[in-house]
């Protein structure tokens, strides 16, 4: 597929009549003030010769480049939506946020070399693929490290502060375009649309927090508030059923709806308007369907499967999340229904004392229990190679233990966790000295992970862009490629 390309391209498509497309962005043209439409043209049917179905001259012409649907140019759009049936693909990701950043050398990569100020007090214990050890307070993950890839190598945190932007987007806050970058679940919203109107494409498990960065389920940026997170939390979950109204009641509110909005959304230069517009039209189909308020009904799974996945705690730990593992069980639900991206933000990690008895008695057995289970689960229902999970903070911790027992912020490296995706998995990547201070061995990048789940997706980093506030075409990584090593 070709590289985006800005310049303007004329391009001859023998089609019998004009073709619309009414669903792509208004933004994308208009004329005489018309409702905006992709329009190609060619030879009419029968008639004129002259003339095609609207009037127009054979020596109109489709430009495709300069003019685009969403950044995409033609050949493009086509390409992907010809791609595996990609608007169809059951394939999605699920991503564990780590507010505030877990220590990489207490979890993934224990340095039992290391002096005691730097080593802790934590052991490692073997896993079920030889040479690989985790963390022994993670036994259930050590007993399916067969489908886990261990990360020790992460970096890109420029300068270690609490943020959760770059494990969303593969990138740092500094010098976005205009409208800021968008989040991996708005990029797959406004590129692939839902698989089910009535399951969002892009779901947030992410109550607020007391930093806010910690309850944030991934900013849409320039993709505006028709492709944000749907996030069904607190009194919101008992909103999407209709509470003694039946759907002739629910049709006659949307038609006083339509009435009442006057407002020409062409004007609206910001986007906002036509994005509320989508999300009542969200509204609307959550509420004539049960598909969403099913899917976060985790009391119709088995006994069996609630219990291995555990409750935690649904309160907030700090200014950071819940420790709820129900998310856990709720998200493989939201997928298994047709969402294609699943957040969920995990407890607080920002251990600056008592690093080790917050991680053994408040968040390494919780974390464990959720997270194996949700990767067994996956294997057991076949959806392991559709379904990729990843698991991580923002930034790995010191390696040398504070005086109160912490360790501090470390953006030189961090860790996490893949599992899933029709990965390779069963094997390690990346490696750091002899200290867990610096790199050793294969530098993993936060984008490059985020280009693999793209890739994962369906939709290819290296070529695919969207056009930020201002119409100029954004590649989603840049130049960043997926990881080799997971295919």
């Amino acid at each position: 597929m070709p590289r985006f390309d800005r310049s303007m391209t004329v391009v001859d498509f023998p089609l019998p009549c004009l073709i619309s497309r009414p669903n792509f962005p208004a933004a994308f043209s208009k004329r005489n003030g018309d409702p905006a439409m992709l329009s190609i043209f060619g030879r009419p049917l029968s008639g004129d010769t002259s003339k095609l179905c609207d009037g127009r001259s054979r020596r109109d012409f489709l430009r495709a480049g300069a003019l685009t649907v969403g950044g995409l140019t033609l050949p493009q759009l086509l390409h992907a939506e010809q791609a595996a049936g990609i608007r169809n693909s059951k394939k999605a990701v699920i991503m564990i946020y780590m507010c505030g950043a877990p220590g990489h050398q207490d979890m993934y990569d224990l340095k039992m070399d290391a002096p005691s100020e730097i080593r802790g007090s934590f052991k490692p214990i073997p896993t079920n693929v030889p040479g690989i050890e985790i963390c022994e307070h993670m036994p259930r993950l050590a007993g399916i490290m067969d489908k886990c890839i261990p990360l020790r190598s992460m970096h890109g945190s420029p300068d270690g502060a609490h943020d959760s932007f770059i494990c969303y987007t593969g990138r740092t806050v500094r010098n976005q375009p205009a409208g800021g970058w968008p989040s991996v679940g708005s990029v797959a919203s406004k590129m692939l649309g839902p698989r089910n109107d009535a399951v969002p494409p892009f779901v947030g498990l992410s109550p607020n927090a007391g930093h806010p960065p910690y309850g944030s389920p991934g900013h849409p940026g320039f993709l505006g508030v028709a492709n944000s997170a749907f996030r069904p939390s607190g009194p919101a979950k008992d909103d999407m059923k209709l509470q003694g109204i039946d759907t002739s009641r629910l049709d006659n509110r949307k038609a006083l709806l339509t009435s009442i909005d006057g407002i020409r959304r062409d004007i609206d230069a910001s986007g906002t308007l036509q994005g509320m517009d989508t999300l009542t039209q969200q509204a609307f189909d959550i509420l004539t369907s049960t598909s969403l308020a099913d899917a976060l009904d985790i009391s119709k799974e088995p006994a069996s499967v609630i219990e291995r996945y555990g409750k935690g705690d649904p309160k907030n730990f700090g200014d950071g999340a819940p420790r709820n593992l129900e998310h856990f069980l709720m998200a493989r639900r939201l997928v298994e229904a047709g969402c294609r991206v699943v957040t969920l933000n995990f407890g607080r990690w920002d251990f600056h004392s008592n690093n080790f008895s917050g991680m053994k008695d408040t968040h390494l057995p919780q974390f464990d229990q959720g997270l194996s289970a949700l990767i067994e689960d996956l294997h057991n229902k076949g959806m392991a190679d559709d379904v990729a999970v990843v698991a991580w903070g923002e930034f790995g911790r010191t390696p040398r233990i504070n005086k109160d027992a912490g360790r501090d912020h470390w953006p030189q490296v961090g860790g996490g966790l893949l599992a899933g995706g029709g990965f390779r998995s069963g094997q390690v990547i990346g490696a750091t000295d002899r200290l867990g201070a610096e790199i050793a061995d294969r530098p993993v990048h936060f984008s490059e992970v985020i280009a693999m789940l793209y890739r994962h997706l369906g939709i290819n980093p290296e070529v695919a862009s969207l056009s930020d506030l201002t119409g100029r075409p954004q590649y989603l990584l840049g130049n960043t490629t997926p990881m080799p090593e997971l295919v």
